[in-house]
């Protein structure tokens, strides 16, 4: 199972939400560059680089960190937050990005979406499924949808998708515990290369998300608050 540190962006620095609400922004580190040389230096070498502020716009902002990212850590990038374009796409794999996270395109203009997987191909483009009471829901987290989230993965991995992310959105940030449940659900009737992501707080939820046969799994908050150590990882990855 692949660790993944997530680092989400806003006005520039290194931040993390509770629920996605982002009232309750809480700054971590000015330099979010910063951050991902430490996280590569203790051996992690995946990255999930969320863009709060293109999720926010509706497009690519800041594409600029990911380039700096990509140039000074040997991290492979996972980018998300704000695609909605083709030039969006192209700026994020330009600047560095090796996989792209669509969520709310692959909701409000799917043919777009589809036509992404053809022309990048489906190890470079990961469905986003976030949801809320297992509803689909985009922009941000701010809108919301009737979609259930297990149909919708199913939906699109029939349409040729390979990886999706999904996040709890009630767990996110509250260091809770993941929604085993919910992937070992998933992954029951769809045989897609889940990463699972919200609620981590411990090694123990890591232990439980393996068992649910997740290929990956997404550690944000607890990195940050201490709850787990980078050098705790680094047999892991």
């Amino acid at each position: 199972m692949r660790i993944i540190i997530a680092i989400d962006i806003l006005d520039g620095k290194c931040v993390r939400l509770t629920r996605g609400d982002f009232g309750t922004k809480k700054i971590y580190n000015e330099d979010p560059i910063e951050v991902a040389k430490e996280i590569a230096d203790n051996g992690i070498k995946y990255l999930h680089l969320v863009d709060l502020d293109g999720a926010r716009n509706k497009k690519i902002i800041n594409y600029r960190i990911l380039e700096q990212i990509s140039l000074k850590t040997g991290l492979s990038i996972d980018f998300g937050g704000g695609i909605r374009s083709n030039d969006d796409i192209r700026i994020a794999f330009a600047s560095g990005a090796k996989q792209v996270t669509a969520g709310s395109i692959a909701v409000k203009a799917p043919d777009l979406f589809l036509e992404w997987l053809t022309r990048y191909g489906n190890e470079k483009i990961i469905l986003g499924a976030d949801c809320k009471d297992r509803k689909i829901t985009t922009g941000g987290w701010t809108e919301d949808t009737d979609e259930d989230v297990a149909n919708f993965i199913s939906r699109y991995h029939a349409q040729g998708v390979k990886y999706t992310i999904c996040t709890d959105v009630e767990r996110d940030g509250m260091l809770t515990g993941p929604s085993t449940g919910l992937y070992k659900e998933i992954l029951g009737t769809v045989k897609i290369k889940l990463i699972a992501s919200g609620g981590i707080a411990t090694l123990n939820d890591l232990d439980a998300i393996r068992v649910t046969g997740c290929e990956g799994v997404i550690i944000g908050k607890a990195i940050y608050e201490g709850k787990i150590k980078l050098k705790q990882l680094r047999d892991l990855c």
